[in-house]
């Protein structure tokens, strides 16, 4: 990560190869503990689009809203950051239980502060605790009030929740320590381990009194698309749970339920979508996390 440069932006011009501006990267032997962002221009003041104008397409994709939209949207999606059931290793499902730590906290902070180049018109959280506590960190100073949405809300996973998923990863030193208080959580896979085997391995067919968790997240990441979408603006931040993230991900790509672990997106995890008039999504960018390692701000 020390050595390159990201590029995040959707346009390039250029008027000769040496003229870069705003160019900086921590641990850079040129231009030390400073940010990246690089912005090109051309004297003929022409914009050439890298993807050839793949939002022109027709019937390539499926709408996402059931009107037309006032302007084309640019939806950036964040995952909270680290919680403390993710520290202990414990399904976390739908629970308020869970919070968000203080490695949390600053990763939420380092997402703040890689966005910051970015305007967004709005922001939508689930209301759920460690996503809403992300969400006010991401959010702070801004004018605008956040937008609590429940179908942003992560998938309800009945019995499962709060038990444990596996061996648990601490942050710091800290978290180890604070884990001894809880020793009592029982493993998930042990207690049941036909309806944990099938929530790891076979998650769309796994169900709870004919209630299927995934199959519904899927009906509800298209509510939220539709909701979201609905907005007046042309940019917003969204802060949700890896699994919503997921189901968000797959809908927008017209993948089914099936395709649910075939999307994975860190604690602080960025992805950006285009959308068209016709609220027909484009993938930008899918689980960007150089701001996690570096100082690193986006330009997109």
């Amino acid at each position: 990560m020390d050595g390159g440069v990201i590029l995040t932006t959707t346009y390039l011009n250029f008027p000769s190869m040496t003229d870069f501006t705003h160019i900086s990267k921590l641990h850079n032997p040129i231009f030390p503990a400073k940010r990246i962002g690089i912005r090109c221009y051309e004297n003929s003041g022409d914009v050439i689009p890298l993807t050839g104008g793949a939002l022109d397409f027709r019937k390539a994709t499926t709408s996402l809203s059931t009107d037309l939209l006032s302007s084309p949207k640019k939806i950036t999606l964040v995952r909270h950051g680290l919680s403390s059931w993710n520290a202990e290793s414990r399904v976390q499902g739908s629970s308020d239980l869970s919070v968000l730590t203080d490695a949390g906290a600053k990763q939420a902070e380092r997402c703040r502060e890689a966005l910051a180049n970015i305007h967004f018109d709005k922001c939508f959280s689930s209301p759920i605790s460690r996503a809403k506590s992300t969400a006010e960190i991401l959010w702070q100073g801004r004018k605008e009030p956040l937008i609590f949405l429940d179908s942003l809300k992560e998938a309800h996973l009945f019995f499962l929740e709060g038990m444990k998923n596996g061996q648990p990863v601490f942050a710091d030193k800290k978290e180890k320590l604070n884990h001894v208080q809880h020793l009592e959580a029982e493993d998930a896979k042990q207690r049941y381990p036909k309806e944990y085997t099938t929530w790891r391995e076979d998650p769309v067919n796994f169900n709870v009194d004919g209630i299927y968790p995934i199959k519904d997240m899927w009906i509800t990441a298209a509510d939220a698309w539709r909701e979201i979408l609905s907005h007046p603006g042309k940019s917003f931040l969204v802060v949700t749970h890896k699994s919503k993230l997921r189901a968000l991900v797959c809908t927008a790509l017209g993948l089914g339920p099936e395709r649910f672990r075939a999307i994975d997106v860190n604690n602080g995890g960025i992805c950006v979508f285009n959308f068209n008039k016709k609220g027909e999504a484009m993938l930008q960018s899918l689980n960007m996390t150089a701001h996690m390692y570096t100082n690193h701000t986006y330009i997109y």
